[in-house]
C-alpha cells in the first residue's frame, strides 16, 4: 500500500506523540482512507474496514509515545493495518465455527405441549364422533380399532360375517372422517386414530 507521506509529516509525529489532538486529526484525515481501503481489501468486508480504521487509529493514539521512533508512518500504519486485519479475520472466522456449533448443540424447537394438546382435541372430537355412531358401527370399531381384533374375529365375536364388519367398519370410518373435517382438527391427527 503506497502512501504519499504528509509535508513535514515527522515534525507532526512528534506533536501527536506529546497529544496535539488537531495534529493527530490531521494524519487521521490524512491516512484514513487509504487505511479503509486496504481493510477492505484484506477483509473483503467494508463493515470490517470501517472497524479496522477506528481500530488502527486507536491504536495509533493510544501508543502515540512511540511516534517520535517511527521513521517511515506509511510502512508503520501498513503493519498495523495488516496484523489487525488478519486478527479480525480469525475473530470473525473463530466466531462463525463457534456459532455452528452452537447451532448444532442447540435443541430442536419442543413442540411437545402443542402436540398434547393436538393429540387431546382429536381424542375429545372422537369420542363425539363414536358417540354419532349406529349401534354397530361403534361396536365394529370399537372390537377392531380399539380391542385390536381382526375382522374375523370380531365377526365371530358378533356372530355377523366378515364382509359385513368391513362393511360397518368402512361407514364408521367415513363417519368419524366427516366429523373430524367438519370440528377442523389437523388430518395427520385423524390418521393416527384411523390407522392405529
Amino acid at each position: 500500500m503506497a502512501i504519499k507521506p504528509l509535508p513535514l509529516e515527522n515534525e507532526l509525529l512528534v506533536k501527536i506523540a506529546e497529544g496535539n489532538e488537531p495534529a493527530f486529526c490531521k494524519l487521521f484525515d490524512h491516512y484514513r482512507k487509504y487505511v479503509f481501503s486496504f481493510g477492505r481489501k484484506l477483509t473483503r468486508s467494508e463493515e470490517a474496514a470501517e472497524e479496522v480504521v477506528q481500530d488502527v487509529f486507536l491504536k495509533v493514539w493510544l501508543g502515540r509515545e512511540r511516534l517520535k521512533e517511527v521513521g517511515n508512518f506509511g510502512a508503520y500504519l501498513n503493519v498495523l493495518v495488516r496484523n489487525h486485519s488478519f486478527n479480525l479475520l480469525r475473530q470473525m472466522g473463530q466466531q462463525q465455527k463457534a456459532d455452528q456449533k452452537l447451532l448444532l448443540s442447540a435443541p430442536q424447537e419442543d413442540h411437545s405441549t402443542e402436540q398434547v394438546l393436538d393429540y387431546r382435541e382429536a381424542v375429545r372430537v372422537l369420542d363425539e364422533a363414536l358417540q354419532l355412531l349406529p349401534a354397530q358401527q361403534k361396536m365394529v370399531y370399537t372390537l377392531c380399532h380399539q380391542d385390536g381384533l381382526k375382522y374375523e374375529e370380531a365377526a365371530e365375536k358378533m356372530d355377523i360375517s366378515a364382509a359385513t364388519v368391513h362393511y360397518h367398519m368402512k361407514l364408521a370410518l367415513n363417519h368419524i372422517r366427516e366429523h373430524f373435517k367438519k370440528n377442523a382438527v389437523a388430518y395427520p391427527v385423524v390418521l393416527l386414530f384411523l390407522i392405529k
